[in-house]
């Protein structure tokens, strides 16, 4: 078992030593209970960075997201699957058998990280409850990522995304004014619990170099979707007023939002006086300028709905492409509103390497999303593709565990 201080002893004089060396997490053991979608992202991104990742699943089934899940990819497993579980191994146990438990314990005993999001009780029923293993792994760092969290009035109750979102009031600012509430498009609690987790992770190894001991780590979608409305949050706080539904409007900042254009829409971001100036010459509207409705920032703001039926008179007269170029050389940050497609397809992200192409033994040759953090010494990368039900059970449980 790779101890913490021999991690952290990779990141030394960083900039002398070349981008060809194991990513920072080589030699660490994760053995990954998780199923569908923050659990599993969790352990992708350790695996991403240099991670021994062993995905532990019942036999026959395995994770629920393999089949029950979304369009069913090229091979026999969902493209849902194949999104969050490159890098790891697959073994089946059954964790309701008496041998399936002990290949279990015997997977923690060597591993630095325990990972499960199951509902809170459901691994200490099984045999493997952070007690339970923490008195075989002292050192063991145990990752629970739940709905509710470890312990609190609703921790007994299942979670997802969308009760997360709803409950920790994300769907109550997202979607138009005087509009139902909608959730975000994309499983925004999911992502922030698993990328929050995986920090919890991190911490908790560090923690591990002075005392030699493990911990539990807690992370719960509702933390994480209501942690993410740190600013609704403080204007709460601060008027009184549960802050409401604005579309693509800023809350704080205008114009600094989607604006149509003659073919679709744009995104501006003049969210200061300085670049408020610089949009309205760009477009030729200095006339705003003058106008006391738009003053300052507090002005716009109080006027959002009129200002932006003002850019939008000028700015449907042009393309986005058009406005877009027009307002980067002015120097006025504006975008267009790419649909997945054209953002897979931009040459900026195939610059940045976040889509990348692997081998699959069933699927053949699959499109992933790159890793999103890069290190300049010591960078992360794709070693795997992700595993077929089994496929490594004569590999890991056959032979034992060295």
């Amino acid at each position: 078992m790779v101890t913490t201080m021999e991690l952290l002893t990779q990141h030394d004089d960083n900039e002398r030593r070349p981008a060809t060396m194991s990513p920072p997490l080589t030699g660490l053991r994760v053995v990954d209970f998780t199923q569908v979608m923050a659990g599993p992202l969790c352990a992708m991104l350790l695996g991403d960075m240099g991670a021994d990742v062993v995905k532990v699943e019942p036999p026959g089934t395995g994770d629920q997201a393999r089949r029950g899940m979304g369009l069913k990819g090229p091979g026999t497993d969902s493209a849902a699957f194949l999104a969050v579980n490159r890098n790891k191994r697959s073994v089946e146990v059954d964790l309701k058998s008496e041998v399936g438990l002990r290949q279990a314990i015997e997977l923690v005993r060597t591993a630095d990280v325990l990972l499960e999001n199951f509902r809170p009780g459901v691994m200490a029923r099984l045999g493997l409850g952070y007690k339970a293993m923490r008195g075989i792994n002292t050192g063991l760092v145990y990752g629970s990522i739940s709905g509710f969290g470890q312990y609190g009035p609703y921790s007994d109750r299942p979670g997802f995304d969308l009760i997360a979102q709803g409950m920790a009031g994300v769907m109550s600012v997202t979607g138009q004014p005087g509009a139902a509430p909608v959730k975000c498009g994309v499983p925004v609690s999911d992502l922030a619990a698993a990328l929050i987790c995986a920090f919890g992770v991190l911490c908790a190894l560090i923690s591990r170099t002075a005392s030699g001991l493990g911990q539990h780590v807690d992370a719960s979608l509702y933390d994480a979707a209501l942690w993410l409305g740190a600013w609704e949050t403080s204007e709460y706080w601060t008027t009184g007023i549960a802050p409401g539904r604005l579309g693509s409007s800023h809350r704080f900042l205008a114009p600094y939002q989607a604006l149509r254009t003659a073919d679709g829409y744009l995104t501006v971001g003049a969210n200061n006086d300085r670049l408020w100036s610089r949009l309205c010459g760009a477009i030729h509207r200095e006339d705003l300028l003058h106008d006391t409705r738009f003053g300052s920032n507090t002005d716009r703001l109080a006027h959002r709905e009129v200002l932006a039926e003002e850019l939008e008179a000028t700015l449907r007269s042009q393309t986005t492409q058009h406005w877009t170029d027009l307002l980067l050389a002015a120097g006025v940050p504006a975008g267009p509103i790419h649909d997945f497609g054209q953002a897979v397809e931009d040459p900026h992200t195939q610059a940045r390497q976040m889509v990348e192409t692997i081998s699959h033994s069933e699927a053949g040759r699959i499109r992933v999303l790159g890793i999103p953090v890069k290190l300049s010494a010591t960078p992360g990368s794709i070693r795997l593709p992700p595993p077929v039900l089994g496929q490594h059970n004569q590999e890991i449980l056959g032979r034992g565990l060295e």
